[in-house]
């Protein structure tokens, strides 16, 4: 061979590994897992190599029914199921935590219970009289919410003596404090059924129903939007329900702090806001077993539901609530957890 085209061929060796060499890193083919929000890496669903789990692979019925606080979120993920190709029917009826435990444990109308509190001895006992075992499964925290009108000059935070005050006893504002104007308490309430009534009633009552089903000027309403209304009537009213409903009204409704605390996704997570509870749905293995668009569902709930909380109002649940939640589910179903 030429002695020239030897020399060429070798510079081409040389520059080819020198251009190899200088070349970027390739860019990962799969993006980091971003932040929740809370210092938590977001729950990452379990592989379904099968597609068993699918939307586009189950059909028939799902219903579900419960806490009016869950009911957003719950409708959110149904939303997203179908969207993703789930083709049956699936109903999710806001009647409160009680009546929607109540409809899954002793009726048995149901394949899932939302309830914004967790499950009672009394009801796991009517739900096992039925052949039912209920399973929980935590998909959120709820930061409850103390609103006013944005019409309300007097109030921007308040202390859980103060609040217990207000939802028994008092029946003027300057009951209360006497720099507050003597002006009657209007109250608005959920309904004795509501998951939320239950937690208000345990949490700033001492668990007595009797000083709030005994205060004057007191509205009760089993639909949180209807609360939402009676405190925009007046300067003078105040209410409590799930934090999303405050986020929907945020424009004409304040919040309040409660001893000193706003509520935030951070200061539900780590309790120091007084009233955040955790949000839970509620199934049965026979029930994930013998229809599949049910475990279907609760699987595609648990991957997605971090993915959407925040944007309904409410915030995320541990990363410890989430190991707990694929465990249950698995063990519902037979199966090994392949996390």
């Amino acid at each position: 061979m030429n002695r020239k085209i030897q020399t060429l061929l070798a510079l081409l060796v040389v520059a080819s590994v020198l251009l190899a060499a200088c070349a970027p890193e390739a860019e990962p083919t799969s993006a980091p897992a971003e932040s929740t929000g809370n210092g938590e890496t977001p729950t990452i669903a379990p592989e379904d190599p099968a597609g068993q789990f699918s939307p586009l692979n189950v059909t028939g019925d799902i219903i579900t029914a419960g806490s009016s606080t869950v009911f957003p979120l719950s409708e959110r993920m149904s939303e997203r199921f179908r969207d993703e190709g789930f083709s049956g029917n699936i109903t999710v009826d806001s009647i409160g935590s009680g009546a929607g435990l109540e409809r899954f444990c002793v009726a048995g109308k149901t394949d899932i219970a939302n309830a914004s509190r967790a499950i009672h001895e009394d009801e796991i006992a009517s739900c096992e009289s039925i052949g039912r075992t209920p399973i929980e499964f935590r998909v959120g925290t709820d930061a409850l919410a103390i609103v006013v009108s944005n019409e309300n000059d007097f109030l921007t935070d308040i202390t859980m003596e103060q609040l217990a005050l207000i939802f028994s006893t008092a029946v003027d504002w300057s009951d209360v404090d006497p720099s507050w104007p003597n002006e009657p308490i209007q109250r608005y309430s959920p309904g004795t059924d509501s998951g939320t009534y239950d937690y208000f009633v345990e949490e700033v009552l001492g668990d007595d129903a009797t000083l709030l089903q005994n205060s004057v000027n007191t509205q009760y309403s089993e639909d949180d939007n209807v609360l939402v209304q009676g405190v925009l009537g007046s300067p003078y009213a105040i209410g409590y329900f799930g934090y999303a409903y405050y986020q929907e009204n945020a424009g004409t409704l304040k919040i309040l702090n409660i001893d000193g605390v706003e509520p935030t996704e951070t200061t539900a997570e780590d309790g120091s806001y007084p009233l955040a509870r955790p949000l839970f749905i509620y199934s049965d293995a026979t029930i994930m077993n013998e229809k599949p668009q049910v475990a279907a569902f609760i699987h595609f709930y648990l991957s997605f539901v971090n993915e959407e909380i925040l944007d309904v109002g409410y915030f995320p649940a541990s990363q410890a609530a989430f190991d707990t939640n694929w465990e249950n589910f698995y063990n519902a179903l037979g199966m090994a957890n392949p996390m």
